[in-house]
């Protein structure tokens, strides 16, 4: 579990949640406790928050950290954090630099952030389309030009032991493994129980360049735990259609959807981690029970047969 169960820092810096600084501690705190080693943070969770707490928390242990670049924090709140997704963020605003020297920036800025000597993985962050739109194209230009460059610098230099992308879309992984060698791609929400859109050409990329996925968003942003959000945002009719599909058989034996959602990545062998981002010690328990659920062969086979899966897909043969 301490290498293929991670926690995500998302809910930590109060995206999407009300979380203080109290109630985050003790999320990780808990997490520590049930033998997590892994933890993602980035600087957009609550313009710094994530990273503060989780610092201070990981600070003296024996951890794996993942943090993230691209984008770089400059003094002057928001004016409506909820437009980002955000509740009492610190009073910084996004500055996006994927170049050279704004990628060295953002390592340092994030080490002393976090009050640690080391980040493991570092993470080009929300790289792509989903993010910047036609603004992409200079981005990913500087990425290519410059900011792989500095990545890869600090890999040689054992200032980092990995680098890769922490993305929300396929495409952008393709792109990226034209202009480098990328140990890991962080992806969200495309390799789930309802969704393997990277089993036919990403996946098949990756093992061919040695890069290996972290698997981010495993209940598609809630959707798979009964809630009516995907993609961050409401879930669309077919979605939903597709996730009541999903949980009409996960009910047949007696397996919660949850739980088949949490360990199906995991049945792929370029799929290294798994990480929900649960919200409070509550939640960070029931992920646990799901994780570790058994989930009978026959489960897999059905929804490959109801068409719900996809047929090439690798399933679990255990927990």
């Amino acid at each position: 579990m301490i290498d293929t169960f991670g926690l995500g820092g998302a809910p930590l810096g109060g995206n999407f949640v009300d979380l203080d600084y109290a109630q985050a501690a003790e999320l990780i705190r808990a997490a520590q406790e049930a033998g997590l080693r892994y933890y993602d943070t980035a600087p957009w969770y609550g313009f710094g928050r994530s990273e503060r707490v989780m610092g201070d928390m990981l600070r003296g242990t024996d951890y794996v950290l993942s943090d993230k670049v691209g984008r770089l924090l400059k003094p002057g709140g928001v004016e409506n954090p909820a437009d980002y997704g955000m509740i009492d963020p610190l009073p910084f605003h996004v500055a996006y630099d994927y170049g050279y020297d704004g990628i060295m920036r953002a390592f340092e800025d994030n080490l002393q952030r976090l009050g640690l000597d080391r980040i493991d993985i570092l993470l080009a962050h929300d790289i792509g389309v989903f993010t910047h739109g036609e603004d992409n194209a200079r981005h990913f230009a500087d990425l290519a030009e410059g900011g792989y460059r500095a990545m890869d610098e600090l890999r040689r230099s054992a200032q980092v032991k990995a680098i890769g992308l922490g993305v929300n879309e396929n495409q952008v992984c393709m792109d990226a493994l034209g202009i480098g060698e990328w140990d890991v791609f962080l992806l969200a929400g495309r390799y789930t129980l309802l969704e393997q859109t990277p089993i036919d050409a990403l996946f098949p990329a990756c093992r061919s360049a040695g890069t290996t996925i972290i698997c981010g968003g495993p209940f598609n942003s809630g959707i798979l735990v009964g809630r009516k959000t995907w993609n961050y945002a409401k879930a669309p009719a077919e979605v939903v259609d597709k996730a009541r599909a999903l949980a009409k058989v996960a009910d047949a034996f007696g397996v919660p959807l949850a739980a088949a959602a949490l360990q199906f990545p995991l049945g792929s062998d370029i799929v290294t981690s798994v990480i929900p981002g649960p919200r409070d010690k509550a939640e960070l328990q029931q992920n646990l029970e799901w994780f570790t659920t058994p989930i009978p062969d026959e489960l897999w086979i059905s929804l490959k047969s109801k068409g719900l899966l996809h047929e090439a897909a690798p399933v679990p043969s255990g927990p």
